[in-house]
């Protein structure tokens, strides 16, 4: 079974690492954010639900809630605001933009976790039921036929949508060029393989850095490392 994905992002190291080894305790995989571009960065993985402190470098936490919320990927996911006592204003509007708790500093990691299952509780299912796929920057919308690179939408045919979409299903494995000939475009025989190679090529410069997660193996065919 997948453990669920918890984002924490926390400018301080000690009270990361304090937040991140309870919350992994409590049996979620945690991605770790130090800063706000890192925190938005680390969207593309899709966790079911965000820690976020509201004074992070780079870009507040305030700026990071709003953004996610007004992203169709994003909208969905929780988010739990970490703040100080005298942050009562930013607390406010933090609400009001659409995160679902807040906790105020200095709190009990025990606090913070029962506050995470509670609300996870609550909302399960909500992000699966938007149906993405996600590895590294990149995610797909399968339901809206969309692939995003951060906050950018890539425009890909239905043909390399395909194509990316049993990469991204089949994560790690090696497909062979004549395997995704068959699941992808439909023929039994390997008639051409170069159309495979093709239409890689042409997904990796649409995707730009991103497309670098797709992997050849060398005479065999293509992989999305993990």
């Amino acid at each position: 079974m997948m453990l669920q994905k918890i984002l924490v992002a926390e400018d301080e190291p000690d009270m990361l690492e304090l937040v991140a080894s309870n919350v992994s305790r409590a049996g979620y995989d945690v991605i770790k954010a130090q800063d706000g571009p890192s925190a938005l960065a680390a969207m593309g993985q899709l966790p079911s639900l965000v820690v976020l402190d509201l004074m992070l470098p780079g870009m507040s936490g305030l700026e990071i809630c709003r953004t996610l919320k007004a992203n169709v990927r994003t909208a969905a996911v929780p988010i739990i605001m970490l703040t100080a006592k005298a942050e009562e204003v930013d607390r406010i509007v933090g609400l009001e933009l659409g995160a679902d708790d807040y906790i105020t500093k200095p709190f009990s990691p025990r606090e913070l976790v029962l506050r995470i299952k509670s609300i996870l509780r609550r909302t399960v299912g909500t992000v699966a039921e938007l149906n993405c796929l996600a590895v590294g920057d990149i995610a797909m919308d399968i339901d809206r036929l969309e692939v995003w690179v951060r906050e950018q939408l890539v425009r890909c045919t239905a043909t390399e949508f395909r194509l990316l979409r049993v990469l991204l299903e089949r994560r790690g494995v090696v497909q062979s060029r004549a395997t995704l000939l068959n699941d992808v475009w439909g023929y039994e025989n390997a008639i051409d393989t170069r159309t495979v190679d093709t239409h890689i090529r042409r997904l990796r410069e649409k995707l730009g850095p991103a497309g670098d997660c797709i992997k050849t193996v060398r005479s065999f065919g293509y992989r999305i490392a993990k």
